[in-house]
C-alpha cells in the first residue's frame, strides 16, 4: 500500500492526546480557530528546540491571528513537561507514543543517518482552517525560518 500524504483541502484527521499535564487535547476542541499544528522528532534535540523556539518568539503573532500552535511528538508527556519548563514554551505539546496521530497525518517515515536506516518522524507542519480543513501541508520541513514560513501561510487564510 503506498501511502498517500495529505494535502491542501483535504479534512484534517481527528484526534485525542494528552499534553505534559496529562489534559486530553482533541482537534475537534479547536474548531473556530486556525491551528498549526507541527510534528518533530525529539524534544529538547537541536532542530526540535530551533523549531520550538521561533513558534515561541511568533507565539504573540499567531494569537493575535486567533490561531492555536500544537506540537506532536512520541516523547512521553514527563519529557513534554521537561522540554516546556526548559524553555518556557507557552503552546501546546502533546504526546502520541502510539503513534497513532503520527500515522494518521502520514508523517511517520523512514529515514537514514550516518548510513543507518530507522523509522522516525519526518519534520512537518500542517495549517488548518476553522472547519478543520488543511490549508497548507509544509513536509520534510527544514528549521530555518519556519516560524516565519508558518507566519505567512497564516496571513494568506
Amino acid at each position: 500500500m503506498i501511502n498517500v500524504s495529505l494535502k491542501k483541502g483535504d479534512m484534517a484527521p481527528q484526534f485525542t492526546l494528552r499534553d505534559h499535564l496529562g489534559n486530553e487535547h482533541s482537534l475537534e476542541d479547536f474548531k473556530g480557530k486556525k491551528v498549526v499544528l507541527y510534528f518533530y522528532p525529539k524534544d529538547d534535540t537541536p532542530g526540535c528546540t530551533d523549531e520550538a523556539l521561533q513558534f515561541k518568539d511568533l507565539y504573540e503573532e499567531f494569537q493575535q491571528k486567533d490561531t492555536i500552535i500544537v506540537g506532536i511528538s512520541k516523547d512521553s508527556e514527563k519529557s513534554h513537561q521537561k522540554f516546556i519548563d526548559k524553555y518556557e514554551l507557552p503552546f501546546i505539546l502533546l504526546s502520541d507514543p502510539e503513534l497513532e496521530t503520527i500515522k494518521a497525518y502520514d508523517v511517520w517515515a523512514l529515514k537514514k543517518k550516518f548510513g543507518k536506516e530507522y523509522y522516525g518522524i519526518s519534520r512537518s507542519t500542517f495549517v488548518i482552517d476553522e472547519e478543520g480543513i488543511i490549508q497548507e501541508a509544509f513536509l520534510n520541513v527544514k528549521v530555518k525560518d519556519h516560524g516565519n514560513e508558518i507566519k505567512e501561510c497564516i496571513l494568506r487564510i
